[in-house]
């Protein structure tokens, strides 16, 4: 079998998020610069013959860290061992790190398999967005924070430092990242971007309920009229009253798992997790 697994360039990542988009993950518009950005080592293609046939993410945040994602192959091509040859180039890149993922039903069990277990589910719901009649001065453009700030505030969110996929994600077009601050101080923040239907919330970070439902207004006001979504960790209980407020209903549902120790999460403040490509 003329079979070849290679590190993807920037065009090649633009590759898997068309195919991410024709499984009906519906991608962001600008997905792909953000997620090269997070780890331009990360990404491997398989080739058959030449002809590009599949894909998968490992992403590497630290040396303790990674997430996996973009695990695609074509379906006239599957069963024919394209699919191990993938995962066994991620786990070489990812060596010894704890290894995160957001598994469909259906591949569960694969990554059961694999030697992840589950740690809890996520859960997709989709609203129809409205304009917000005033929006609150605590509320202000992620711009004008000071990037250390964010970055700390991320961090105990997130089981690993990532400057520089951040550093593109509030920045991208066609959106918008907003943070909550009171009395001098980021107590949560938010990014909306627009999809290739739609668009997408994440992350959400709050430092309590209220909190994250003034950034929800305000960051569904860039998507008046349209339809978005939100993907909650399912422990969230506070997350799971704010989108049956706003009448949202589940559409889709993966499961957090890991290869190793799960990382200690406050998903109390995990109102929305960033993406399900990269964790």
């Amino acid at each position: 079998m003329n079979l070849t697994v290679s590190s993807m360039n920037s065009e090649e990542v633009a590759l898997a998020v068309d195919w991410a988009a024709r499984e009906g993950w519906n991608p962001g518009l600008h997905d792909a610069a953000c997620f090269y950005a997070a780890d331009p080592t990360g990404f491997f293609l398989a080739r058959f013959g030449g002809k590009p046939v599949g894909c998968i993410s490992a992403v590497a945040y630290d040396e303790r860290f990674a997430f996996a994602g973009f695990y695609i192959v074509e379906t006239e091509y599957r069963t024919q061992g394209i699919g191990h040859a993938l995962v066994e180039k991620a786990q070489d890149h990812v060596g010894g790190r704890i290894i995160g993922n957001d598994a469909v039903v259906a591949q569960q069990e694969t990554y059961r398999r694999l030697g992840f277990a589950v740690a809890h589910r996520n859960i997709r719901f989709q609203g129809k967005a409205t304009r917000a009649l005033l929006r609150p001065s605590e509320i202000v453009d992620l711009s004008v924070v000071p990037l250390d700030d964010l970055l700390a505030y991320d961090r105990k969110m997130f089981p690993a430092p990532r400057t520089s996929f951040l550093r593109q994600w509030i920045r991208q077009p066609e959106g918008a990242a907003l943070g909550h601050v009171k009395k001098g101080r980021l107590s949560g923040y938010g990014v909306i971007r627009k999809c290739r239907r739609g668009y997408k919330i994440g992350p959400l970070f709050a430092d309590d309920e209220e909190t994250a439902g003034i950034l929800f207004g305000a960051l569904t006001e860039t998507a008046a009229g349209h339809s978005f979504c939100l993907d909650i960790p399912e422990p969230n209980a506070g997350a799971q009253r704010l989108v049956t407020r706003h009448g949202m209903e589940k559409v889709f549902e993966t499961a957090r798992m890991y290869r190793g120790p799960a990382p200690i999460l406050p998903l109390e403040k995990i109102f929305g997790v960033t993406s399900f490509e990269l964790g």
